[in-house]
């Protein structure tokens, strides 16, 4: 994460404001370099309206010190007078002309953030164009770590649900191109802010959600999606029927609704080769629940794959940590230890509950086997003992 140094300036407050009016005033903006009789808030009005001419000058060292002391006046603000003038001031940092200059507005955007205190329900708005920003320059992954990061950041003022809907929404936008693994993650989290009242309403969150999922090349288990209020409502149409098809559905069935929908399928950005590569791996999965060995004519036959792309492919699915196996070239055959479960319903928890008795089982008779043998030992020790 960013670094974000304590504001501090030299200067009185009195002494910044004219300063600045100054130095906007030489650079040719239309501001007086007489202080305000308003006050304070009239002053930073006039200041942030015109502080984006400082981007002409080119220095981002002598910019960022200027931005500093814009920042070190507004935190002195009280919360009821402060919030158009942040607003003001996040604006204006949005429109660097060039990527040095963005970087700058970036870390005094996230200077203003960290200095703000924890309770204030401006942080919000600081944060979100914090991410546009951030977006603007690469820097995405500076400011922003994962949901949990998010939500730890406004624990002590929890922002609006609308106000969450429209950050994930911005979040799952600005990681979607270059971290899908974590844009899948933003969408099914914006999914949980919806309830059953207002679930109706999310149709193309839903389908952003579910798209995003499908072409994550890295995200497997699909079944939670299902049970999202948001996305039940979204049952009977293509996109429910192409997400279930990922969810239980074998390879085959995607061909054929690939066959029947194909303009739908390209139509979502989704690629055609990386669903049936996703597709082959999934049915792998499920054919290894059920089948400890399974032979290269099986799997050529139920992944539609040539005998020569069978190791390959069990290569690139052992890579995934999915499956655990053992190719056995000699007959022509994959072996079968463990693998994640694609669905994880009652009878998964069944499954669980007999292995886990099995194992209380086989403790129980270790245990029991165990006292047996120190008995044997403690009676030996002693007859030896007694002979002595």
């Amino acid at each position: 994460m960013m670094n974000s140094p304590p504001v501090f300036i030299d200067l009185s407050m009195d002494e910044q404001v004219q300063e600045l009016r100054k130095y906007f005033k030489n650079l040719g903006a239309e501001i007086s370099s007489e202080k305000s009789s308003k006050g304070v808030e009239d002053d930073l009005h006039k200041i942030i309206g015109v502080c984006d001419v400082c981007f002409k000058d080119g220095d981002p060292a002598q910019i960022d010190c200027i931005l500093n002391s814009i920042v070190s006046i507004m935190i002195t603000i009280s919360l009821d007078r402060g919030e158009n003038i942040i607003l003001a001031y996040c604006e204006k940092m949005i429109k660097a002309p060039n990527v040095a200059l963005t970087k700058v507005c970036l870390q005094s955007l996230w200077r203003l953030f960290n200095n703000l205190d924890t309770s204030s329900p401006l942080r919000y708005h600081v944060y979100y164009h914090l991410v546009h920003v951030a977006k603007q320059c690469d820097q995405v992954m500076e400011v922003f770590s994962g949901v949990e990061q998010v939500k730890s950041q406004f624990a002590n003022c929890p922002p609006s649900a609308e106000q969450m809907q429209k950050l994930y929404r911005l979040l799952h936008d600005v990681t979607k191109d270059t971290n899908l693994e974590v844009s899948a993650k933003v969408m099914i989290e914006l999914l949980g802010t919806y309830t059953s009242d207002n679930a109706c309403v999310a149709r193309e969150d839903a389908m952003k959600c579910i798209v995003t999922a499908l072409a994550d090349p890295n995200t497997f288990l699909l079944d939670p999606l299902l049970a999202l209020k948001p996305v039940r409502f979204l049952e009977g149409d293509l996109i429910h029927d192409l997400l279930s098809i990922f969810v239980s559905e074998k390879l085959p069935a995607y061909i054929q609704f690939y066959e029947d929908h194909k303009e739908f399928v390209t139509s979502q950005g989704l690629n055609h080769e990386q669903n049936m590569k996703k597709m082959r791996l999934l049915t792998f999965m499920q054919l290894a629940e059920s089948n400890p060995e399974m032979s290269f004519d099986t799997l050529t036959k139920e992944l539609q794959i040539t005998e020569d792309e069978v190791e390959p492919f069990v290569i690139e699915v052992l890579k995934t940590k999915l499956v655990r196996a053992r190719l056995d070239q000699a007959n022509r055959k994959v072996h079968i230890s463990s693998t994640m479960h694609r669905t994880f319903g009652a009878p998964q928890w069944e499954q669980l509950r007999d292995l886990l008795h099995a194992w209380k089982d086989n403790l129980s008779a270790v245990r029991e086997g165990l006292t047996q043998v120190s008995a044997v030992q403690l009676d030996l020790a002693r007859s030896q003992k007694l002979v002595h």
